[in-house]
């Protein structure tokens, strides 16, 4: 009987957890028509452009989805397309120390997301995403000190572009 109960419950746990719809431990919900998604080069239009990091946003972006859904990355005609712009890139003043000098700076980069689902258009979202990272006063914004900056706000971006879209959270 033990082994009975055993059979039954590891034959119907799938079904229940996949019951409701499509469950996904990483909290993303994609309807099962979405078969293919698109990333549009998001364009730079911050008032300080960075050279080639619309490109790196886009490209990153494609990864950083193709990692997190079993959806197929395709150039033109995808189910599900983000888009955009870069329309921030800017450093400030963040910290100052005891002498009453910049002890920090703030680089912050700001994109806005147009995201069209062609086969839920109620899921069609346009949001703004902001992130930054502090760096200390006397480096110089470049090299590693630029990568590793980037790298933070990137990863932080996508995972809130990624969360609002599909995760719908």
């Amino acid at each position: 009987m033990k082994q009975f109960k055993k059979i039954f419950l590891g034959f119907l746990l799938p079904f229940i957890l996949l019951g409701c719809g499509i469950y996904s431990f990483s909290g993303i919900s994609i309807s099962p028509e979405v078969k293919t998604f698109e990333v549009r080069k998001f364009n730079n239009e911050a008032s300080i452009i960075e050279a080639g990091i619309d490109r790196r946003f886009t490209t990153e972006l494609q990864d950083y989805i193709l990692n997190q859904t079993n959806l197929n990355l395709v150039n033109t005609g995808g189910d599900i397309v983000y888009e955009g712009e870069i329309t921030q890139f800017y450093v400030a003043p963040n910290n100052s120390d005891s002498q009453e000098t910049t002890a920090e700076n703030r680089l912050t980069i700001t994109v806005r997301v147009r995201y069209t689902d062609t086969k839920t258009p109620e899921n069609d979202l346009e949001k703004t995403f902001s992130f930054f990272s502090d760096f200390d006063s006397a480096d110089t914004l470049s090299g590693s000190v630029l990568e590793e900056a980037l790298v933070e706000i990137f990863e932080t971006i996508q995972q809130d572009i990624v969360t609002a879209t599909l995760a719908k959270w």
